[in-house]
């Protein structure tokens, strides 16, 4: 099981905008992300739909970061481009399975929640954080 690759570049796109201290051109953060600059466009309206990522019209415009990276979660920017975290489809009403007394289900519904709480553990500030640690050179 892996996340989708929308999701990776959703990721990918928002550490960018949390690490700058300008606005960055989508051309630039799909240079930078190796994000493909449509799919770039794509996420980013989803993350702009979400409050996640603020854009800027014009010659000067861009995109920054929407909110203090240290209250952006894992969760909210892989559910802005995915929908809410479900480890199976059969937790999805359309799916849903047709035996009520479904046992499976539930241990489906348990391990999502967790997932979902873990990822609401780490904001793109704790990541940051963790990157500059894990970045001190050695002496």
């Amino acid at each position: 099981m892996h996340m989708t690759l929308e999701a990776d570049y959703a990721v990918r796109i928002v550490e960018l905008l949390s690490d700058a201290d300008q606005r960055i051109d989508a051309h630039t953060i799909s240079e930078k992300t190796q994000v493909p600059l449509r799919f770039a466009l794509k996420i980013l309206r989803k993350l702009v739909t979400d409050g996640l990522v603020k854009s800027y019209k014009g010659a000067r415009g861009g995109y920054v970061i929407g909110r203090d990276p240290a209250t952006i979660t894992l969760r909210e920017v892989i559910e802005s481009v995915e929908g809410p975290y479900m480890l199976s489809r059969c937790q999805q009403d359309a799916y849903c399975c047709t035996n009520h007394s479904c046992r499976v289900h539930k241990v489906y519904a348990e391990i999502s929640k967790m997932v979902r709480d873990k990822l609401d553990e780490y904001t793109f500030g704790s990541v940051k954080s963790r990157k500059e640690t894990l970045e001190v050179p050695k002496e």
